[in-house]
């Protein structure tokens, strides 16, 4: 009874301690290695980190142990952040991510709409901040390729004012 107590503890005083940032664990891996006396199982554990304000990281963690391998991937996550634009809410324009045989199409939404996304995208979109988006994961459904997808995706998004100081130009050109 008193493990459970102190583990209590521990997650309040880290919950504490890093709640400027959003951390999903979109999924969990057992993964068993066959060897002479039988099967060792180890996990891995892939997970989203975001701070809610346009800076989103994801990353794979593996240990023998589930709680090991949510840690490592959350300091790889953190590690392995990058920024996006959140323009209104929203993302700036229609984009598609791909990783592997995996592609996430993710389209601006009006205000009012909400997250309109499955688990492993709405993971990274939560994360990144934004409240109003459109997405569908088209190809393979795996988690850990769909993750990536919409980071890709979003990683490649720009704003108009990014698009215009690139080609020289001004913002009432370009729009």
């Amino acid at each position: 009874m008193s493990t459970e107590r102190g583990n209590k503890r521990d997650k309040r005083n880290r919950d504490n301690q890093d709640s400027e940032f959003i951390e999903h664990v979109v999924k969990i891996y057992r993964v068993a290695k066959v060897v002479k006396g039988g099967r060792r199982f180890s996990f891995s554990a892939i997970v989203v980190v975001g701070d809610g304000k346009g800076r989103v990281g994801a990353a794979m963690g593996k240990a023998r142990e589930v709680p090991v391998a949510i840690r490592k991937a959350i300091e790889r996550a953190r590690r392995n952040m990058v920024s996006v634009p959140v323009v209104n809410t929203t993302i700036p324009h229609v984009v598609t991510g791909r990783s592997d045989s995996a592609a996430v199409l993710m389209k601006p939404a009006s205000l009012g709409t909400g997250i309109v996304a499955g688990g492993a995208v709405r993971a990274v979109v939560e994360a990144a901040g934004y409240q109003n988006i459109l997405t569908k994961s088209l190809g393979s459904n795996n988690s850990t390729n769909v993750v990536w997808a919409a980071i890709e995706g979003l990683k490649g998004l720009r704003t108009a004012e990014q698009i215009a100081a690139a080609r020289g130009l001004e913002v009432a050109d370009i729009l």
